[in-house]
């Protein structure tokens, strides 16, 4: 009975540990967030929940078998009622993770070096303990209290070593730094902003490359945006040949930027728009305001700033700005003050956005593959960067021919489960990733498509004191366009669900529902043809699989 106790247990406890490791990867080992996670329903439910509950009860009723009540023959039967109850236990928890297995619904941490190492240790500290409590009366007893405790445990060991992951990642950055000092020649770019980040990399990629060539300009990968992922790139793909390097450049607290603009040295930086994004990290809005101007402040003195007019941060920090300066916006002026360069005569069809640009002396239509006018503002940013670099706006049009949705960060997809005789649904997946003006200006879009209208979306997280206002104003949003909408995770539910009624969206089409059946079920029931499914953020990955399977 030991025995199998013992297995079911540690089986049990591999997958608590793994999950508790891929929360502090998901979070980036970075603990603000990591705490932050703990503001969320979900992660409440972690820490609190029936099973806990249990177990806590359990442990309180075992305590005076062991340390009050000495140990008479007689007692020996009730200790055996609660081993076998402590064994049924595990056994279901155990099933639960073999089943889980076969569903491939295992949360585990993305085996890198540093989750393999924690991993490793977790394990040997797993072995250690069973071996230092076998035969001991009180095992079922310690048994339980690192079964409860393993949220901390493990988060006790991520921080132990944390250390030792400082120094590795110091040593990458050193090596980074080393081998940007050998590149003299090499221009760099740096893009940060709360949102359309990635966008405006990939937009200016595409235009640079038509202009240098494919072989003379590098940017950083998907999620590369930290010091250690841009120092990676710098060590892995920088080459001799490179003579533009584009870097994204993210950070969650003051002092994150100026840390990437030290590795990667840029002449250039784009700010592309600040909102509430992080502000449970930052800890203020002007934090985060002046967390994102460390861009600028890096800058040399013959360097170039560009900003987005049309955020109004952003143009707070233009007129500030004291080095060579370019704002673009969707108006031909800000407070009397003429835009470098800016669009008119916006038409955003399905598939297509239609526009002119100005810049100048210069005016060139231009026709984009994009979902969305909001994409508008990312491919402005980017052309003033090019033309910064030498290309005209004809040019800068024809690269845009070039342009892929999926660079956008949303992609038009066709469900595959036509709900009666129907045909398939449109998806709209805008899972990459979340902030508020990402969620409004996709529901937006939404307004150019006649049939039904559905949004599916977690409530964002890290936004701090803002978040209640942020989902009412999502939710005013989504009253305004959508026709149903679900929401995954439950802690500003309310605030989305007042904010669409102010809009007039009935209350019974504003849902909480949490299981990706369900919500396949509900929107299957619910769509038509020509109906379109917008999914926001990180929604469940097993509706995903069923609407495009």
């Amino acid at each position: 009975m030991f025995f199998l106790l013992s297995l079911l247990w540690f089986i049990r406890e591999t997958k608590a540990i793994l999950f508790w490791l891929y929360l502090w990867q998901l979070k980036e080992y970075h603990i603000g967030r990591f705490l932050d996670h703990f503001q969320t329903a979900k992660g409440k439910q972690l820490l609190i929940n029936k099973l806990i509950i249990l177990k806590l009860i359990f442990l309180i009723l075992i305590v005076p078998l062991f340390y009050v009540i000495p140990s008479p023959w007689q007692l020996q039967g009730v200790r055996n009622y609660f081993l076998l109850f402590l064994f049924v236990l595990y056994f279901l928890e155990s099933a639960k993770t073999f089943y889980d297995f076969l569903q491939k619904k295992l949360k585990t941490p993305v085996l890198t070096k540093k989750p393999v190492f924690l991993i490793l240790i977790t394990t040997i500290l797993e072995i250690l303990f069973l071996f230092g409590l076998w035969g001991s009366l009180k095992f079922i007893f310690w048994l339980l209290v690192f079964d409860i405790f393993t949220p901390v445990i493990v988060s006790g060991i991520v921080l132990i070593f944390q250390p030792l992951a400082v120094l590795g990642r110091n040593q990458i950055i050193k090596k980074a730094r080393e081998k940007r000092a050998q590149f003299k020649e090499l221009l760099v770019i740096g893009i940060t902003g709360s949102y359309g980040k990635t966008s405006t990399k990939e937009f200016l990629y595409t235009f640079l490359v038509e202009k240098f060539g494919e072989s003379k300009v590098l940017k950083t990968k998907e999620h590369q945006n930290s010091e250690v992922g841009i120092s990676q790139c710098i060590l892995n793909d920088l080459r001799a040949e490179h003579e533009i390097f584009i870097a994204e450049m993210g950070a969650y607290n003051r002092g994150g930027i100026k840390l990437l603009c030290d590795i990667a040295k840029p002449k250039i930086g784009v700010i592309t728009g600040i909102n509430e994004q992080h502000l449970a990290t930052f800890g203020s809005q002007e934090n985060i305001i002046k967390g994102k101007y460390e861009l600028i402040e890096s800058l040399p003195e013959d360097g170039l700033a560009i900003f987005n007019g049309d955020n109004e941060y952003c143009f707070e920090l233009y007129k500030k700005t004291l080095i060579k300066k370019r704002f673009y916006s969707l108006q031909s002026s800000i407070s009397g003050l003429p835009s470098d360069i800016w669009a008119y005569n916006i038409r955003a069809e399905k598939d297509f956005i239609a526009f002119k640009v100005i810049a100048e002396e210069e005016m060139v239509d231009f026709g984009v593959n994009l979902l969305g006018s909001h994409n508008i503002s990312n491919i402005l940013a980017a052309a003033c960067c090019a033309r910064e670099l030498g290309m005209t706006l004809e040019e800068i049009s024809r690269a845009c021919q070039k342009i892929e949705s999926w660079q956008s960060g949303i992609q038009l997809k066709k469900g595959r489960h036509p709900p009666a005789t129907l045909h398939g649904i449109n998806i709209l997946d805008a899972t990459y990733s979340a902030n508020p003006d990402g969620a409004i200006s996709h529901l937006e879009y939404l307004k150019i498509w006649p049939g039904r209208k559905v949004m599916v979306m977690p409530c964002l997280i890290e936004l701090g004191r803002a978040s209640k206002k942020v989902h009412r104003r999502i939710g005013r949003k989504i009253g305004e366009v959508c026709d149903l909408a679900i929401i995954t995770t439950k802690e500003r539910f309310e605030d989305l669900k007042e904010g669409a009624s102010e809009k007039g969206m009935p209350v019974d089409n504003i849902l909480f529902l949490e299981n990706p059946e369900k919500i396949f079920e509900k929107i299957k029931s619910f769509c038509k043809e020509d109906s379109i499914v917008l999914l926001e953020s990180r929604v469940p990955k097993q509706l995903i699989k069923k609407l495009l399977q």
